[in-house]
């Protein structure tokens, strides 16, 4: 599988793109960067009609719940990166968003406030404190705090690599802009969840107690959330992602107008399967 893995990732940068957040100052590790108002709402319209296709087709959302033209839209949409690997086509086939935001953030401002846990009596207090633990986390070392969603996979390509190759990317895109502590949601069918554990994933923690999985009326699935570190991946899957991270530097990312090109502050050292949003 890692040989495969190797393989996959050689030739990422005829696969992968990437779409830069506005104003943002990109790091000049990428080098193949094009401003393009047009092409990049192109391609996330594009990342959000494989999300409404693959959604409506596993149940997780009613067709009323996209767009007229079929859509899955979200409000992180317009304020993240987004990770997209498409076929020999040109076709996206699998997607998901990175989110960041500073460490001094409040839990009322990150997307997982909306998570169904906090309108329970007996979880809601015992989340906000596992993600306010994480914040001070971030803060005590001078990492950003980052959520990531909007997996999704088309069904043809969950035999192959390619879900792997996109949460390993996540995590060289994470190591590029500088590292961070994260959560993400994960669909436990497909063994999703799994899978993102294996790369690192944890559960959420506090004071002893893990937060549990929990029913999304949403997205009509069973979620877990996770945690992730960028600087500690999983042993097996570390040279894989800083490969991975060198790779990026070819990749084509569009941006929907011109920044400023900036290294990180500082930089850390080498070392779906149908995802739910």
């Amino acid at each position: 599988m890692l040989k495969l893995l190797e393989r996959s990732i050689a030739s990422v940068g005829e696969r992968l793109v990437l779409l830069a957040p506005p104003q943002i100052e990109l790091p000049t590790h990428f080098r193949n960067v094009t401003f393009d108002v047009s092409r990049h709402d192109q391609l996330v319209r594009e990342v959000q009609r494989l999300r409404g296709r693959v959604y409506v087709s596993e149940g997780n959302v009613r067709p009323e719940q996209l767009t007229a033209d079929g859509l899955h839209a979200t409000p992180e949409d317009a304020r993240s990166w987004h990770l997209l690997m498409r076929d020999r086509f040109g076709q996206v086939t699998s997607c998901a968003w990175y989110l960041e935001h500073e460490n001094t953030a409040a839990f009322h401002s990150l997307r997982v406030r909306n998570c169904p846990l906090t309108r329970s009596d007996e979880w809601r207090d015992s989340l906000r404190r596992a993600v306010e633990g994480e914040l001070a986390r971030a803060r005590r070392h001078n990492l950003r705090y980052a959520e990531v969603g909007g997996w999704a996979v088309l069904k043809e390509r969950r035999c192959t690599s390619e879900g792997l190759v996109l949460a390993l990317a996540a995590y060289g895109l994470c190591k590029v802009l500088g590292g961070a502590l994260g959560i993400t949601t994960a669909n436990v069918k497909h063994s999703s969840s799994a899978i993102l554990r294996r790369l690192g994933g944890s559960y959420l923690r506090t004071r002893g107690v893990t937060i549990p999985a929990y029913f999304d009326p949403r997205y009509n699935a069973d979620i877990e959330l996770l945690r992730f570190d960028s600087r500690r991946p999983a042993n097996k899957y570390a040279a894989l992602i800083d490969l991975l991270r060198e790779r990026l530097s070819d990749v084509p990312v569009f941006a929907d107008m011109p920044a400023l090109t900036v290294e990180p502050a500082w930089e850390i050292g080498s070392t779906r399967q149908s995802l739910v949003a």
